[in-house]
């Protein structure tokens, strides 16, 4: 059965060949964008670290803000504490651009993480050029080689990587990739179903040594205190800031709930 997350691949992959053949155009671009702020330092701090997300809808949720001017919303994420910004770059399933993180990696100072579903190296070296600072990459999208390659090829370029898991086998998988900052995702990319519970679970078995991030399946203070019960050093919201006219005041509160560590 055709799964969500086969259909993106499938639509990703098929952009890839215009891609590559910008590759020396990329790698030019790439090579004279300034240098980054580092995500890692960003995600460690006595309080549990918001990277806030801008988007404008997704396969599970349909339209959350069809209007959204994303670096406008960036701006008051940052103004009002979150210590990173994620920014949906796809295209056909959840209605972003890279121009949408050109134009938020030119407008605020913390890092910016470019989320979408990387293939190949001409996607990381796209994503230097437009100011990114990190990019996701996802076990369940990639064979265990391809992961590590990509990692060290986004590593070589100056930027970092979200090394993201759903269950137990991309966990290890992630963690032996050599991933820095590791996320847990509690939503299914097959079904886009969410398990918080089981997500909080496998947090808890990342190495102290890394930057353990939580993901998806949070909207209220409660719920980042939780994550942070579990071991979460940051936490990634989205869907309930990018649906907020005015973000401040619930970026000021997600962002608010102190580390427990693990």
């Amino acid at each position: 059965m055709t799964t969500t997350l086969d259909r993106i691949l499938a639509s990703t992959r098929a952009t890839l060949p215009a891609l590559r053949a910008r590759r020396a155009e990329l790698e030019r671009r790439a090579a004279t964008a300034p240098d980054p702020p580092s995500l890692a330092k960003a995600l460690v701090g006595e309080r549990v670290a918001l990277i806030a997300e801008v988007k404008r809808r997704s396969p599970s949720k349909g339209t959350i803000r069809a209007e959204l001017d994303p670096a406008a919303h960036a701006e008051a994420y940052a103004r009002h504490g979150a210590a990173a910004i994620s920014v949906l770059t796809d295209g056909p399933f959840f209605g972003g651009s890279l121009d949408d993180l050109a134009r938020v990696a030119s407008r605020v100072a913390v890092p910016v993480l470019r989320k979408d579903f990387i293939l190949d190296e001409a996607q990381v070296l796209e994503a230097r050029a437009a100011g990114a600072a990190a990019v996701l990459l996802i076990a369940r999208a990639l064979p265990a080689a391809r992961l590590a390659e990509l990692l060290r090829f986004a590593g070589g370029c100056g930027l970092a990587a979200l090394v993201e898991a759903h269950d137990e086998r991309e966990l290890e998988t992630a963690l032996e990739s050599g991933a820095e900052i590791v996320g847990v995702n509690a939503r299914n990319l097959d079904d886009f179903r969410v398990d918080v519970a089981a997500a909080w679970e496998l947090l808890r078995r990342i190495p102290a040594s890394r930057i353990a991030v939580a993901e998806s399946g949070m909207a209220t203070p409660a719920d980042v205190a939780a994550a942070a019960r579990a071991g979460a050093d940051a936490v990634l919201v989205g869907t309930a800031l990018s649906a907020a006219p005015e973000p401040g005041e619930l970026v000021r509160a997600l962002a608010s709930v102190p580390r427990a560590g693990r």
